[in-house]
Parts: structure tokens; C-alpha cells; sequence
């Protein structure tokens, strides 16, 4: 690729930031320092925009930098086998899924993770029951067992 046609390519820059907790430390700083992006100036947006969230919840984050060095971001909600670990009261899935039981939910539980989801963009023309469905899976994959 020449310089000319490197000049003009807009980078996208995936994180996983704790919420309210956004430091210029890795791997925030590294990541933006590449770009040339000021990352404190990042890490103070994104904690006040983050700031009705749980400090520490982990958001998955997507930056966009433009060739002039200006940026938008986007965060989404957190990533469902946080949620679905969360309502459990897990730190980590089964080792063996298919025949290791590490928590129970209910199906009430599996729909308000759903909702969360739903707001994601990958979800958001998406019914409620296919994403439950969705999670329903990701669920039984981690060992979570669902009762009805």
C-alpha cells in the first residue's frame, strides 16, 4: 500500500474498557498512542459516557479513527457471557460443558440479558425470542443450565 493510499484509510480499534474506569495504561494507551490519538482525552469521554454503568463492567468498544486523527466511538453492552456469568453468580464457564452443571437460571433471567442485548447493533432488528434463543444456547455451551 503506498503512503498516499495509507493516508487516507479510516482504522477501526476494538477494546474491551471497564466502565468508569478508562486509563491511558494498556490497552487503551497503546492502542490509540498508534493512531496518534490523545488517549486521555478519550478516557475522560468514555468514563463520563460509561458512568451509569457498574465501575469495572467490562464494554466491548469500537473506535473509529479518521486519516485526520479526529474519532467516534461506540460502546455496546457487555458481552453475554458476562451477563449470563453475572446473573449466575460464576466467574468462569464449564470445562465440560456437555455433562458439567456449574449454575442454574431461570428462563426469566435468559429474557432481561436479552433485553440488554437487544439494544446491541448486532441485535437490533432482531425479536426478542431469537435473541433470548441466542442466549438460551450460549448459555447451555457455558454449562448454565435453564430451568422453565
Amino acid at each position: 500500500m503506498s503512503k498516499a493510499a495509507a493516508s487516507t484509510t479510516t482504522h477501526l480499534i476494538r477494546l474491551l474498557v471497564p466502565a468508569g474506569k478508562a486509563a491511558p495504561t494498556p490497552p487503551v494507551g497503546p492502542a490509540l498512542g498508534q493512531r496518534g490519538i490523545k488517549s486521555m482525552d478519550f478516557c475522560k469521554s468514555f468514563n463520563a459516557r460509561t458512568a451509569h454503568y457498574l465501575p469495572g463492567v467490562p464494554l466491548p468498544t469500537k473506535i473509529r479513527v479518521q486519516p485526520d486523527k479526529s474519532y467516534d466511538y461506540r460502546v455496546t453492552a457487555p458481552q453475554a457471557a458476562y451477563l449470563l456469568m453475572q446473573a449466575a453468580g460464576i466467574t468462569q464457564g464449564a470445562k465440560n460443558p456437555g455433562s458439567e452443571v456449574v449454575a442454574t437460571l431461570s428462563l426469566k433471567h435468559i429474557y432481561e440479558i436479552a433485553k440488554i442485548k437487544q439494544a446491541d447493533p448486532a441485535f437490533e432488528h432482531q425479536p426478542l425470542r431469537k435473541v433470548a434463543s441466542s442466549i438460551l444456547g450460549q448459555a447451555k455451551s457455558m454449562g448454565i443450565e435453564v430451568t422453565y
